[in-house]
């Protein structure tokens, strides 16, 4: 997916993140993390000045003062407001960023505003997605290639990280019904994924649209359906989602 079109999901799951949060009310409990919902949009609102303010600065390095003042924030009556001006700072300064941007980053991209339009895009819906639960409202689902480029990132990204490695050898099929089917090695000193046909062989097939794969591999809610040995499936359980 490209930068323009990244950005573009990053811009419209914002407001709709703030939304949804407003109507959990801040106190409620965001499921599958052990966040409330003021939690959640502190934090996202605070990797927000992060990311915006490394893409602004060309910055070089990650431990910055934006960077520090993740997970604080304003206090209730000006919190959402303050989420919104971020998420929108960032967005311009995604788009206003050049094309030859050079900045850190600390996964695979195709450069570093593709990164950054792309970490931040999936940071929001995830995000958003988890608001939407909160406010027990049903979580809107996702376009299948904005779910598939997440996936993507997540299995050769975060997954391949010799820190999620996953001692016990294993494979896990990931069948989408409207795109790209995946298959997952375990046991090696790193893990390793590849696409592959509907076909393939696993020893636990996790199977679903895009938008609920997306969903099950960041461990949320999801109505992907697991078919032989769910041991294997439970495994993936383990995989963390950090950026160091």
């Amino acid at each position: 997916m490209d930068v323009d079109a990244l950005i573009g999901h990053l811009a419209a799951d914002g407001p709709r993140l703030a939304e949804a949060a407003t109507r959990a009310g801040l106190d409620a409990p965001v499921p599958a993390t052990d966040w409330t919902v003021r939690e959640l949009v502190t934090h996202v609102g605070g990797i927000h000045r992060w990311a915006a303010d490394i893409v602004a600065n060309c910055g070089t390095g990650f431990d910055t003062a934006a960077g520090e003042a993740v997970g604080t924030g304003p206090s209730d009556p000006d919190l959402i407001d303050w989420f919104r001006a971020g998420h929108g700072t960032l967005v311009d300064t995604l788009r206003a960023a050049p094309t030859d941007l050079d900045c850190a980053t600390f996964l695979p991209a195709d450069s570093p505003l593709h990164f950054w339009a792309r970490r931040q895009a999936h940071e929001t819906a995830i995000h958003r997605a988890d608001a939407e639960a909160a406010a027990a409202s049903g979580v809107t689902g996702f376009d299948p290639c904005f779910a598939q480029d997440g996936i993507a990132e997540l299995l050769l990204g975060f997954a391949a990280r010799r820190a999620n490695a996953i001692a016990q050898p294993a494979t896990i099929g990931i069948r989408a019904s409207d795109g790209p089917s995946w298959l997952i090695a375990l046991g090696g000193d790193r893990t390793v994924a590849e696409p592959v046909g509907a076909d393939m062989q696993a020893d636990a097939t996790v199977s679903g649209t895009s938008s609920a794969l997306y969903l099950w591999l960041w461990n949320r809610a999801s109505t992907a359906t697991v078919a032989g040995d769910t041991r294997v499936a439970e495994l993936w359980r383990d995989v963390r989602i950090r950026w160091s």
